[in-house]
């Protein structure tokens, strides 16, 4: 759970850190983006091919192997004195993350009945929503009071305390003799389903996500103090959406994916048609908040029931998948703030979102198994 925390601070610390960034690199915003948009396609294009390098690899040391490079990663981006090192250890950080979720969800809903394994999904989402509502919002404010690099420099600290738990704790197995090495109901048309919604959605919401703190101060008119607060406002409905869905994924595994891109949806396009209204900004920004946790989440869930094949490289599918969205979002998102606005790039979020949906309701019934 620490590591799930530190690799969402990681991946989601440059959107908080944004303007301080670029002020101090002589860059400009969309460039700072970038470092969103490399690290999704990274993990995007690495996911499946090092998770199938590493199949047989004794997940103990395959995680602290991750977590090694994630500390690595995270000391030379806090020593960066210009742009293109900090992306070099930005995509570091990312070929670590390609394999992290694929490797953890296997390990740890193995230890538990599967009857209970949606719960087990839901507390590892609720150790990387606190990433939004402590990490980032901690990180921010760190940056602000000191420089940009001490808050990634503090990741390696946490990244170094969850290597050397894992490797001390961490019984080692053969992945292929794990309990969850295998879905319970493999069905190739739903897994299908579930990395296209899954792609849409992700590219919808980071396409807003990314210049989520330009919205805030531009059309919101907030302060730049009570952005920080509201940061964590969007991160706590996020922990409050994982942990509700999470309570609940075991009994409506099937039905929490439509609903958290549906909420999704409605958060974004409320921004885009209220944003200018502070309540209105508010109320949409707890919706979006608390659905975009529990998307990943229940996609990362439906993939131990409905995988074709080894659960850890169809999570990597989903993972690859979802992080090629958060990439395409983001390179979307900067294109549409150059040539609408910000409060455009939260209309196509919105929009993509609510076609996620569209293909989850499309799907008639309930699973169909097949074959594994």
């Amino acid at each position: 759970m620490l590591a799930a925390f530190t690799f969402n601070t990681a991946e989601n610390l440059p959107v908080g850190l944004l303007e301080l960034i670029s002020a101090s690199l002589r860059v400009s915003l969309s460039a700072v983006g970038l470092l969103v948009t490399g690290y999704g396609l990274t993990v995007a294009v690495a996911s499946v091919p090092i998770a199938h390098v590493v199949r047989a690899v004794p997940r103990r040391h395959v995680l602290t192997a991750l977590l090694a490079a994630l500390v690595v990663s995270s000391l030379v981006a806090a020593l960066a004195t210009s742009y293109w090192p900090l992306l070099g250890a930005r995509l570091l950080t990312a070929l670590a993350q390609a394999l992290f979720w694929a490797v953890t969800g296997p390990v740890a809903v193995g230890l538990f009945a599967p009857r209970v394994r949606g719960r087990v999904v839901g507390a590892l989402s609720v150790a990387g929503s606190l990433a939004l509502v402590l990490g980032v919002p901690a990180g921010a404010w760190l940056g602000r009071q000191s420089d940009w690099r001490v808050p990634v420099a503090v990741l390696a600290a946490s990244g170094l305390l969850s290597l050397l738990t894992i490797a001390a704790l961490l019984p080692t197995s053969r992945p292929q003799d794990e309990p969850a090495a295998y879905a319970t109901r493999p069905d190739v048309r739903r897994f299908r389903t579930v990395l296209t919604a899954g792609t849409l959605s992700a590219t919808g919401a980071f396409a807003g996500f990314t210049y989520l703190v330009r919205f805030l101060g531009e059309v919101s008119g907030f302060a730049t103090g009570t952005t920080d607060l509201l940061f964590v406002v969007f991160g706590a409905a996020g922990l409050a959406g994982v942990s509700v869905t999470g309570a609940f994924l075991d009994r409506f595994p099937y039905s929490a994916l439509p609903a958290a891109v549906a909420t999704q949806a409605v958060g974004m396009l409320g921004l885009y048609t209220a944003g200018g209204n502070p309540a209105g900004a508010v109320v949409s920004l707890v919706l979006m908040g608390g659905a975009l946790g529990p998307v990943f989440m229940t996609a990362q869930n439906e993939m131990l029931h409905c995988a074709p094949g080894r659960t850890d490289l169809a999570l990597a599918a989903n993972s690859g998948s979802y992080n090629a969205g958060i990439a395409a979002g983001a390179a979307l998102g900067g294109l549409i703030l150059s040539l609408a606005g910000v409060r455009g790039t939260f209309l196509a979020g919105g929009l993509l979102s609510a076609g996620a949906c569209a293909v989850l309701l499309g799907r008639t019934g309930g699973p169909r198994p097949t074959a594994g």
